[in-house]
């Protein structure tokens, strides 16, 4: 059993190596200057609050009131808002342990992944761990494996059909969260032959109960009830399930792609003695991009992963505040010479997408970069 693979990061770059201790100094003076928390406040009580009912309401009003075809479909891509509103504001934080010191708290809201299909276990090793730990770096970072028709990098392999996935890359991007429901058991599974899950200290066999519980528990909610409280046909009733999903998974994965897979974010790769020359800190400043700063909405819908550098550097502060601390971390950055990568507008950060998908899509970016 081999276990997680990992990673040294090393530099002799005095600016980097001094960049991780000023900016966590800097930013946990802004806390203690102004006597607050960098867990929640009451605003993002309020905003659990909207986002489980943008996802409870609708499929409550779906399965008590007789309705047409078309207002079902309607209620259901608002619970689709919903689901991604919960993934990324909620269940987000909580998983990360931002949302409160109560570690109770924290597994309570963390639970709400599950009202997307998807498992607690699977997402902690996969993001907290390989991705914020790895980021961006191919064959560590899952986040920038090759999908299939996709190919977000420039370390993967390059088959032909990449040449159009600027085009068709936004319609797999919305089978992201109906893909976990199956993904999930391949993925658990490798993470037992690792030896992960033991070293984790959880039992292979108990996680893989646990999860089959909960997956058919999903589908008997959210498919089962509704087959049996409402007219709706099966077809009629499995096509809802899968817009509801399309719609949440298509916002989740654009948001994700637009922290990590744009211009100027970089792709290390480690040498041959699995050293990646950067420091860590450094590292995660230069594999990610922030977008849309001034945008409130966006900030408040996405749960502030528009934020992704200070997500990245700070990921046990809650999102509420990532809009204050953001300027301390770019000021620090360029204190130490060292670049911050901003996309002022969702729209420049989506064009910036779209042209990486353009250049990973080309064969001579097979290698890496």
């Amino acid at each position: 059993m081999e276990g997680m693979r990992t990673l040294k990061f090393a530099t002799s770059d005095k600016n980097q190596q001094h960049f991780a201790a000023a900016v966590r100094k800097n930013v946990n003076d802004y806390f203690r200057e102004k006597g607050i928390s960098p867990t929640a406040n009451y605003a993002m009580v309020l905003q659990t609050l909207v986002m489980l009912s943008l996802y409870i309401v609708p499929f409550v009003l779906i399965l008590t009131i007789p309705m047409n075809i078309w207002v079902a479909l309607g209620l259901v891509i608002v619970m689709g808002l919903g689901t991604a509103g919960i993934g990324m504001s909620v269940m987000h934080d909580a998983v990360h342990g931002s949302y409160s010191r109560k570690e109770w708290v924290n597994k309570m809201f963390g639970s709400s992944m599950y009202l997307l299909g998807s498992n607690v276990f699977n997402w902690k090793v996969q993001h907290n761990l390989l991705h914020h730990t790895n980021t961006n770096i191919d064959g560590f970072d899952g986040d920038i494996d090759s999908k299939g028709p996709i190919r977000l990098s420039h370390a993967a392999p390059y088959k032909k059909f990449h040449r159009y996935q600027h085009i068709h890359a936004f319609f797999f991007y919305g089978l992201m969260t109906l893909s976990k429901l199956v993904q999930d058991f391949t993925q658990l599974a490798e993470y037992n032959k690792t030896g992960i899950t033991r070293q984790l200290k959880r039992s292979p066999v108990g996680e893989y109960i646990k999860m089959v519980a909960l997956k058919v528990l999903y589908l008997f909610i959210f498919i089962g009830l509704t087959l049996f409280f409402t007219d709706f046909t099966w077809w009629q009733v499995l096509v809802g399930f899968v817009i509801m999903h399309w719609t949440a998974g298509f916002i989740l994965s654009i948001i994700f792609q637009l922290a990590h897979v744009v211009e100027g974010a970089d792709q290390p790769l480690p040498n041959a003695d699995g050293v990646v020359e950067s420091d860590w800190a450094a590292h995660e400043l230069a594999t990610t991009s922030n977008f849309g700063r001034n945008n409130w909405l966006l900030t408040w819908y996405v749960g502030g992963l528009n934020f992704q550098i200070e997500h990245h550097l700070f990921p046990h502060i809650c999102h509420v505040h990532y809009s204050a601390i953001s300027p301390i971390v770019e000021k620090t950055a360029k204190e130490h010479g060292l670049n911050y990568n901003l996309k002022p507008r969702f729209r420049d950060a989506l064009r910036s997408h779209i042209r990486m998908l353009k250049v990973l899509g080309r064969p001579q970016q097979s290698t890496a970069a």
